[in-house]
């Protein structure tokens, strides 16, 4: 009998009883759809399962993921799971330098790539030793399904405990090299109950996933929610807004990063009567514009729910569904916080000195819990900078706990900018920017500077139709803000640049403009 702990079997004992009923139908890109029932999703992870179990893998192989989305990339998901390996996704934009180092450094026994991919995916994963490659298509071409096809549909699932190794998930390498956060299947199952209670997810409860799922936020928050539900997925491939909204009469869950709200707010066809049959908006991954936030909620009468986390920790905090009382009935959901600590989780703020942050003050945030990881894959050193003596992690990120127990993250510590000796917090300076006329949203980074050490620098986006000047903006600021903050420059461009999951790429800014003050 398996344990409760098993990732695989919690989610399979979620599936109704009815398994011929819907569970996913794959909506595409010409609005046709395909549909997927449990009994599906059970019996072709099973026939996957067998196909990788038929290859005689050592125990816990890293199976490694670069596909587009697709029903079927979620079915090896589950087959990883279901025969006791490690899946280790990764992000389609990664070139061959970077496909090179995560082979490279995580040995995966077994390598699926996009069928186009495969000529210069399968050079470099033979000759670092993989022993087999196979293709995966978004068309369900590709030999993996070939080979799949003849393997049988029942499949007893390997049993894991909870302190077992599920999934390996490598961070962005912003800061130097990337690394392996290994996830247990403990930290993911634990997560995933935690979230079913905390959003009140219900029993006719529909989930466009318009997402992707080599990330924490689409592959776990999302895919797990509705699993472990038994709730049925409109699955996108790729994020459309008027074909999302035109959906959400048949849905009652959407979770998405800030991008696609600005994006969904920008089409005339959001309305109150589309939005009627929601339930809930979820945004994270990235940090919400207060202004997206109010929008939203003048455009449909919802109020999006923002939670954070991380590919560390999975989610660590919430503002609340719904009238909590473990924090006295407090049912608000606040723009610019991303709420409490979820159940079980613990959150501290301390001072660069150590100590406990008072209300309000900004500081280091740390945690611990369930969910958090075990560390960093082969990277014992780094594994243990980043916790502390007393086993909290260190998130790398600043922020202050107000009065009632509200989050806000200020930004990265990375991102902290000391001139003259001053902190100057980025997210506090371009709060300030983004409310200047005519200003859509900004981003402050550090650059050398040879007086001060280090200078902001904005770089700020105009709102549609709107024509903005850098000087007048800094000038703006100069009544308002402390002279240490202001900006030294302002650039005004046509847009910032962000990663798959809409977070601004600080370190291509600060890179762009590194030189500015050097003689």
């Amino acid at each position: 009998m398996l344990s409760d702990d098993n990732l695989f079997a919690a989610l399979r004992a979620a599936f109704p009883a009815d398994l011929d009923a819907t569970a996913i139908e794959a909506i595409g890109a010409d609005g046709q759809s395909l549909f997927y029932s449990w009994r599906d999703l059970d019996q072709a992870s099973a026939r996957i399962a067998n196909l990788l179990a038929a290859l005689n893998l050592p125990a816990r192989s890293r199976i490694a993921v670069q596909v587009e989305k697709s029903v079927e990339a979620l079915l090896l998901y589950l087959a990883t799971l279901r025969a006791g390996h490690v899946f280790l996704p990764l992000n389609t934009a990664y070139q061959s330098a970077e496909i090179e180092y995560f082979i490279a450094n995580a040995e995966p026994a077994v390598v699926v790539c996009a069928p186009a991919n495969f000529g210069w995916v399968s050079k470099i994963a033979f000759q670092a030793g993989t022993q087999s490659v196979f293709t995966l298509g978004d068309d369900r071409s590709g030999s993996l399904l070939e080979r799949a096809a003849h393997c049988s549909d029942q499949h007893e699932p390997v049993a894991s405990g909870k302190d077992e190794l599920a999934a390996i998930l490598y961070t962005s390498g912003t800061t130097g090299r990337s690394k392996g956060a290994m996830l247990s299947q403990g930290n993911l199952l634990s997560n995933a109950r935690v979230l079913k209670d905390y959003w009140g997810w219900q029993k006719d409860d529909v989930l466009i996933h318009a997402l992707p799922i080599f990330h924490v936020h689409g592959l776990f928050v999302a895919i797990h929610g509705a699993l472990l539900n038994g709730s049925k997925m409109l699955w996108f491939a790729k994020f459309d807004p008027a074909a999302v909204i035109g959906r959400m009469r048949d849905a009652t869950v959407f979770m998405g990063v800030p991008t696609l709200y600005v994006r969904m707010l920008a089409d005339a066809r959001l309305t109150r009567e589309a939005t009627a049959h929601m339930r809930l908006f979820i945004s994270g991954s990235a940090p919400m514009l207060p202004e997206t936030h109010q929008a939203w909620q003048q455009r449909t009468g919802h109020t999006i729910l923002e939670r954070y986390g991380m590919s560390e920790t999975i989610m660590l905090t919430s503002n609340p569904w719904t009238a909590d009382a473990q924090h006295g009935g407090q049912s608000e959901r606040r723009p610019g916080t991303v709420g409490f600590a979820l159940p079980g989780v613990d959150v501290r703020v301390l001072t660069d000195a150590g100590e406990a942050a008072a209300v309000d003050e900004i500081g280091n945030i740390q945690v611990r819990g369930p969910n958090v990881f075990s560390g960093y894959w082969r990277m014992p050193e780094k594994t243990a900078e980043e916790f502390t003596a007393d086993g909290w992690f260190k998130t790398g990120d600043v922020g202050r706990l107000d009065a009632r127990g509200y989050l806000s993250i200020v930004g990265r510590s990375k991102d902290l900018i000391i001139s003259g000796g001053y902190n100057v917090y980025p997210a506090e300076i371009e709060s300030f920017i983004n409310d200047l006329p005519g200003v859509a949203e900004s981003a402050l980074v550090g650059v050398p500077h040879p007086d001060f050490g280090e200078v902001g620098v904005a770089v700020v986006v105009a709102k549609p139709g709107a024509r903005i000047e850098a000087q007048p903006l800094v000038d703006a600021l100069k009544g308002q803000l402390a002279n240490f903050k202001i900006p030294k420059r302002c650039f005004v461009v046509d847009e910032l640049p962000r990663n798959t999951m809409g977070k601004v790429q600080k370190n291509l800014l600060r890179a762009q403009y590194q030189e500015l003050f050097k003689a």
